[in-house]
């Protein structure tokens, strides 16, 4: 069964999960062309190797904690907090504790 992608103008809830945190999937919430928005679920101690995307991204901490190594340093992001890398950038991400991310990635696609 195909999850359901917003279309143009669709309102997106992005609310923490909390209490249903622990059984949702990584979802893809947006696509086009130009963009594509998604909710990352990670469990806390679980790791997204260190790997790069061509376009610029941002990653936003929704909920839990998460640690970030990118640019040289590992900062710890919590809920709320935002960071943009540019496209090219290598970066890790390790959840401390239970954690869901907004990632959105620009497509420069030719």
């Amino acid at each position: 069964m195909a999850l359901h992608h917003a279309l143009s103008g669709e309102l997106i809830d992005i609310r923490p999960l909390r209490s249903k945190l622990k059984d949702a999937p990584t979802q893809t919430l947006y696509k086009s062309d130009h963009l594509e928005v998604f909710r990352m679920v990670l469990p806390a101690g679980k790791s997204m190797p260190a790997h790069q995307v061509a376009d610029e991204i941002s990653i936003q901490c929704l909920e839990g904690s998460i640690e970030l190594a990118a640019v040289g340093t590992t900062q710890q992001m919590r809920e709320g907090d935002l960071i943009c890398l540019a496209g090219g950038e290598r970066h890790a991400l390790t959840a401390v504790e239970d954690s869901s991310v907004l990632v959105t990635v620009l497509l420069h696609r030719k």
